[in-house]
């Protein structure tokens, strides 16, 4: 196949992006519009429970404000987080060889000034481990079921606060 008609098919498909309205998420567009990034680095995360809500709150950190908790957040972000084991894979001995680990994480999202509530969801993963004999390795697999399913969540929280920040409805919000 000749350069011609694969640059042509990239053209259009270019063309064909811009006229759909597609714009990056992250790019800079008009320097006097707020970026979702600086929006996102003005949300306090407020503290979970417990070991795994503290893993959590990390990630989202990381993944909101880099830099920290913000002085002077604009944006309270409230997070529920619930898990679940349930065994699967039983053997003649009724004992569990494979395990689900569903964490199921439901958050709000707070304009810090109004108290009103710019938007709320739920976030769900879930990650299979397998359960062996020994139980350090158990626990070596349960924990990374854990790690996994916690930046899956973090990453789809991220995601969606991003997305709620770079749509038409967050140009009306402080």
């Amino acid at each position: 196949m000749s350069r011609l008609p694969l640059a042509t098919m990239a053209a259009s498909l270019l063309l064909v992006l811009a006229g759909c309205g597609f714009q990056p998420l992250h790019a800079p567009t008009d320097p006097t519009w707020v970026t979702p990034a600086d929006r996102l680095a003005a949300v306090r995360i407020t503290p979970l429970e417990g070991r795994v809500g503290q893993q959590l709150h990390n990630l989202l950190r990381d993944r909101l404000n880099a830099s920290g908790q913000p002085r002077d957040p604009s944006y309270l972000l409230e997070v529920a987080l619930v898990v679940t084991t349930r065994e699967l894979g039983i053997r003649k001995d009724e004992t569990a060889t494979r395990a689900n680990l569903t964490m199921s994480a439901t958050f709000r999202l707070r304009d810090l000034d109004s108290k009103a509530v710019l938007l709320a969801g739920k976030s769900v993963s879930v990650n299979s481990y397998n359960i062996f004999d020994a139980f350090y390795a158990t626990k070596v697999a349960e924990d990374d079921a854990a790690r996994r399913g916690l930046r899956d969540l973090a990453d789809d929280i991220g995601l969606r606060l991003a997305v709620y920040f770079a749509g038409p409805q967050a140009a009306k919000t402080p």
